[in-house]
């Protein structure tokens, strides 16, 4: 085990970039996005020094206690299997715990949910894992939209899908509404249709300056993609492209021209992004766990589902407590805000959609 200095980081990023298991909030540049919160990195190596298996952990001060919350977001990255990696990895997690004053570790690696085997290992090692956890639960959603795209050309990406969603496609080029892949310069386009979309489906929206460190911290491997039509900006997204995945990470859309189908065109650019550079997935990240159609999201799961993707559901959380007593009253407080906040998006979603 070992705890990376910074003139080391480029060895870490050079492998979680390359890892399968990899992903953009597991990267070195994640942190600059992240205002508020300090970071460590851990990494395990094999006998010839080479790193097998590394952790990104974001690390933030409790208001009025000199504790602090460890968190790994989509970490660690090693191959699943291997239990020594793991191991190693785990006593990074508690001397980072010692260096910072932890009270808590959280981690939710990309673990398919039924994988019973990373479960029972994450148990042995100290690890509270609760089974069927939902989306009031967790920090990240733990099904997301996936389709996948290795050994499949574009001409075959765009039969496959749905029909409907095809025309839509065309539809919005005949239409003449342009797709384009803007700069920092014209974030303030996004941000009008993504205020709407925050007041449309109710749910907090972040400000300008989050996206500004985002497209200066993640560089090449983001973008922002914005529709216009008649000149004025109807839809758009924060894209990144890492680790062999591309995700759709933050949309936004107008309520006026929505009949031109920006989106569905959006959608098109972003997956031809993946193909062109050699992506095995495009991500569309978060859908409802309950696809009964009683979430609020569940329309936003019909729109994914138009793609013919696959649901993927990852296990969830899995917890490392060093002081119970912090850990219960954190916890408690921080998922009573969380449903709180979650329950008025909902009411916040219907009444857009009664009105």
């Amino acid at each position: 085990m070992e705890i990376l200095e910074p003139s080391r980081y480029g060895e870490y990023e050079a492998f979680v970039s390359a890892h399968k298991n990899g992903g953009f909030t597991q990267s070195i540049h994640w942190p600059e996005v992240k205002a508020g919160w300090g970071h460590r990195v851990v990494v395990s190596r094999n006998a010839a020094g080479e790193i097998v298996g590394g952790m990104l952990i974001l690390t933030k001060k409790v208001p009025g206690l000199n504790r602090h919350f460890l968190y790994a977001p989509r970490g660690p990255v090693f191959d699943y299997g291997d239990e020594a990696v793991f191991a190693d990895l785990v006593e990074g997690v508690k001397a980072v715990a010692k260096l910072e004053h932890g009270f808590a570790f959280k981690m939710d690696p990309m673990v398919m949910t039924g994988d019973t085997a990373f479960v029972e290992m994450a148990r042995k090692y100290g690890f509270t894992y609760t089974e069927d956890q939902t989306d009031d639960d967790t920090i990240q959603r733990r099904s997301n939209y996936m389709l996948p795209l290795s050994g499949r050309t574009k001409e075959e990406l765009l039969a496959s899908f749905h029909q409907k969603w095809r025309y839509n496609i065309r539809l919005a080029g005949r239409k003449g509404v342009v797709c384009k892949v803007g700069t920092k310069a014209d974030l303030p386009d996004f941000m009008k249709v993504y205020q709407v979309t925050g007041q449309r489906d109710g749910f907090n929206t972040r400000p300008m300056s989050y996206f500004e460190r985002m497209l200066d911290a993640l560089g090449e491997q983001v973008r922002l993609y914005l529709c216009y039509y008649e000149g004025q900006p109807i839809s758009g997204a924060i894209t990144t492209n890492y680790a062999g995945k591309t995700c759709y990470v933050y949309g936004a859309s107008d309520n006026a021209f929505r009949n031109v189908m920006p989106n569905h065109l959006m959608q098109w650019e972003m997956i031809q992004w993946a193909v062109d550079t050699g992506c095995v997935v495009y991500d569309f990240q978060g859908i409802p766990l309950d696809l009964s159609g009683n979430d609020h999201m569940h329309g936003v799961y019909l729109f994914k589902k138009g793609f013919n993707g696959q649901v993927v559901t990852f296990a969830g959380e899995f917890d490392l407590v060093f002081t119970p007593w912090v850990e219960k009253f954190v916890d408690f407080s921080e998922k009573l805000q969380a449903r709180m906040r979650k329950r008025r998006a909902r009411k916040k979603a219907k009444a857009a959609k009664a009105n």
